[in-house]
């Protein structure tokens, strides 16, 4: 399909645009509003899938702290997210991470910036495929009551054809703009919410009840992340936490879609947190009430079945036939985040391009969806790639690119926390509103990630972290997690050959206007 390159040239006027207006890209103006925006940040994160992959890990690491831990890794998100709604007031651009922190710290920093958040979006993309797939196929064992289809998921080739079409689904749904995409997220995430209710009320039951022998009374020594027993087992809680929250940023993203794009996507955010901190919260207690966090039995960190927590317990807390729902709300998340979490990166490439970042293509819009096509099936086509090298490389280093996935989280949102404070520096002096919201809760947020970031590249030179892998000696995640940003760093010099205007800082600076197209 045809693109339309909408493209502001630097220097351009345009009537009636101030100074810290939008500089307008094409995308459908008012497409969603306050509440599909909060389910896009919700959809993003997709709460059942993290809550099933995760919280046998993070019992099994902290072991009764597990709701300690993810309050703990909430606080840092929340004062991530107070720099986002800064931020977004004064530039709402779907650049959001890079293009503020181009404005902050200039064209490199920005520029390594947005690198980290699209190969982070690019790893998760691919994990989600490879989940919603081993799902569908788990689901479609459990509704005909035949393992031999179940089993077709441990077919390599089956498995890859089924990811590449779901992929190409999820990207054909995110081409055709926010208001396809609005429909399918109000549906999945409703479903999702639903479900994780019904298993948090069912496990409150069971627990009461006394129905496992690994239950435990509640105890609110349960939410005292001081109690960890060591801090290399509350840093990786709080990596496998701060996972767990990733994504709400994808409300920011939309701003330029969105009603009020000033305000409305900071609001969406916070309301995303809130939802996503309270389902967390409660699912964690009622599962440890019902089943406890020992390895033993079905124990949140049984090693077998601590990677997929609700396939073990769907059948034990919800019975046979509504446990088949908690599959099916498993498949639902995974596919709805899988079509959201292209938001991010599709945006944030078209941003780069159109402030001439990267090539010029990808600034190109569709003129019917209103939607960053090309930049789309990029993100579709890279995803596909990745996952399909990596799978046939090695189930090893596909699990470690999981794992190194904590760092580029980090690495990007501290920096966006850190270009908050330093952008408005000059205004933390006018008010106590202003010195707390732009510098003191950014800068707070910044460093605890900061910390997490240097104290997980640290821990990941041992070969024991991840899989057990090394490369050259030293654990194939950090290979991994510090060739993935060194890759960023030669693509950018190679980048700066082709566009040196932006590099030269001559693009997009502090002092730039962003101009607003009109329609």
């Amino acid at each position: 399909m045809t693109q339309l390159d909408v493209r502001p040239q630097v220097g351009d006027t345009v009537s009636g645009v101030a100074e810290g207006d939008v500089r307008g890209k094409g995308l459908g103006k008012g497409s969603v509003g306050l509440v599909g925006s909060a389910v896009i940040g919700i959809s993003t994160v997709a709460p059942v899938y993290c809550l099933t992959s995760t919280l046998g890990s993070t019992a099994g690491e902290v072991g009764m702290q597990m709701p300690a831990i993810f309050l703990a890794g909430f606080l840092p998100m929340l004062l991530v997210a107070f720099a986002y709604r800064e931020l977004n007031k004064a530039m709402p651009d779907c650049g959001t991470s890079f293009t503020w922190t181009v404005k902050a710290f200039g064209p490199r920093i920005g520029w390594m910036c947005g690198w980290g958040l699209v190969i982070a979006t690019i790893i998760v993309l691919s994990n989600l495929a490879g989940v919603a797939t081993s799902y569908f196929w788990l689901l479609a064992g459990e509704i005909t009551n035949n393992p031999s289809i179940a089993a077709l998921d441990d077919n390599k080739l089956v498995h890859i054809a089924t990811c590449l079409t779901l992929i190409a689904v999820a990207t054909a749904i995110s081409y055709r703009g926010m208001t396809a995409t609005k429909g399918v997220q109000y549906a999945l995430v409703g479903l999702q919410l639903a479900v994780l209710a019904l298993f948090v009320v069912m496990a409150f039951q069971k627990a009461s009840a006394g129905t496992f022998d690994t239950g435990l009374d509640f105890s609110w020594s349960w939410m005292n992340p001081f109690a960890v027993e060591s801090m290399a087992a509350f840093t990786a809680g709080l990596s496998l936490s701060i996972f767990m929250y990733w994504g709400w940023d994808a409300c920011l993203a939309t701003n330029e879609e969105t009603t009020g794009s000033t305000k409305t996507p900071g609001r969406a955010s916070l309301i995303a947190m809130v939802v996503l901190v309270g389902s967390y919260l409660a699912t964690g207690v009622a599962a440890q009430m019902a089943v406890g966090s020992g390895g033993e039995g079905l124990g949140l960190a049984n090693e077998e079945t601590s990677d997929n927590v609700f396939a073990a317990l769907a059948g034990p807390v919800m019975g046979p036939a509504l446990g088949i729902l908690l599959f099916v709300a498993v498949l639902a998340s995974a596919a709805a985040s899988l079509q959201t979490t292209f938001i991010p990166v599709a945006r944030t490439v078209l941003a780069m391009s159109t402030y001439e970042a990267l090539p010029p293509s990808y600034a190109k819009v569709h003129p019917k969806f209103k939607t960053p096509g090309r930049a789309t099936v990029m993100a579709g086509v890279a995803t596909g790639v990745f996952y399909t090298v990596m799978t046939l490389v090695s189930e090893n280093v596909l699990t470690d690119t999981i794992f190194a996935l904590g760092l580029m989280i980090c690495f990007y949102y501290s920096l966006t926390a850190f270009a908050c404070a330093w952008y408005f520096r000059g205004e933390l002096r006018r008010s106590a509103r202003d010195l707390f919201f732009k510098g003191v809760f950014p800068v707070l947020g910044g460093l605890l990630l900061a910390t997490v970031f240097f104290k997980t590249l640290f821990d990941m030179w041992d070969p024991s972290y991840g899989s057990g892998s090394t490369v050259l000696g030293v654990g194939s995640v950090f290979a991994i997690g510090v060739g993935l940003l060194a890759l960023g760093l030669v693509i950018m010099l190679v980048t700066e050959r082709r566009s040196p205007a932006f590099f030269r800082g001559e693009v997009l600076t502090k002092s730039t206007p962003a101009l607003v197209v009109e329609d």
